[in-house]
This record gives C-alpha cells, sequence and structure tokens, in this order.
C-alpha cells in the first residue's frame, strides 16, 4: 500500500512530485474548460484515470480501502479548497 503521511522518507520528494502533477493537471483542465468541457464531466473523468491507474498500481483491495476512508477525509475538509489551513 502507498504511504503519503509526513513520516514517510519520501514524502517531502513525493510531495514536490504531487505539486507539480496538481500544476499539470490545472493546465489541463484549464484547457479543456476553454474547449467547452465541462466540469463535472472533467471531475467524472479525472476519478476514473485517477482510480484505474491506482487500482493498476496498487491492486483493488488496496485502494479500496483508501476510497473506503475517504468519505471521512472529505467531512473533515481536506478536500475543501476553500477553507483555510490553521
Amino acid at each position: 500500500m502507498f504511504d503519503h503521511r509526513p513520516g514517510n522518507s519520501h514524502f517531502a520528494r513525493d510531495s514536490e512530485a504531487r505539486q507539480r502533477a496538481l500544476e499539470y493537471l490545472a493546465d489541463a483542465w484549464s484547457n479543456a474548460e476553454e474547449d467547452g468541457v465541462k466540469g463535472e464531466a472533467l471531475a467524472h473523468a479525472a476519478l476514473f484515470a485517477a482510480i484505474a491507474t491506482l487500482v493498476k498500481d496498487y491492486g483493488e483491495e488496496a485502494v479500496a480501502e483508501i476510497v473506503n476512508r475517504l468519505p471521512d477525509r472529505i467531512r473533515l475538509g481536506e478536500y475543501s479548497v476553500d477553507k483555510s489551513v490553521q
């Protein structure tokens, strides 16, 4: 299974790679919206691509465990970009 917590020895390098990846995705997202693709369609496609990639890399059970924890993480605001981090 994958571990992206700060205690992981690869966290800083992984964090930088994830930040770069987010920048690429933000650019692609903006380009798609400029071409008329709706945000909801982009979100569904991105979720499918992300989950399919994780399943390929880590297996169905590991990804199912991660996805099973998403509701609590969402409720805690981990995916709310409008919230300020304290």
